[in-house]
């Protein structure tokens, strides 16, 4: 009778991690897909503006919004200086 105890609790044991390596396995494929993906990566580029856009308080930093729109109008008028000059 302990022979089959021993046979029925292996049994049962293999089931269990049968169960939780499926589960495991789920949870990598879901992480894996290309919409998971692109959420966290989303989310990571949110917190990152808000960190170097936002006091800890959450107000804007106008200041820093302010510099970055500079930078990118004078990128952009460099860039339509140029294709300007070349026609």
């Amino acid at each position: 009778m302990s022979q089959k105890q021993s046979i029925s609790s292996l049994e049962a044991e293999v089931v269990a991690r049968r169960r939780r390596l499926a589960a495991t396995v789920d949870e990598l494929t879901e992480k894996a897909t290309p919409s998971a993906i692109l959420k966290r990566e989303v989310d990571k580029a949110k917190a990152r503006f808000a960190d170097v856009a936002e006091t800890p308080e959450g107000e804007l930093r106008v200041d820093r919004l302010a510099m970055v729109v500079a930078v990118v109008a004078v990128v952009g008028g460099a860039i339509a200086y140029r294709a300007y000059r070349r026609r």
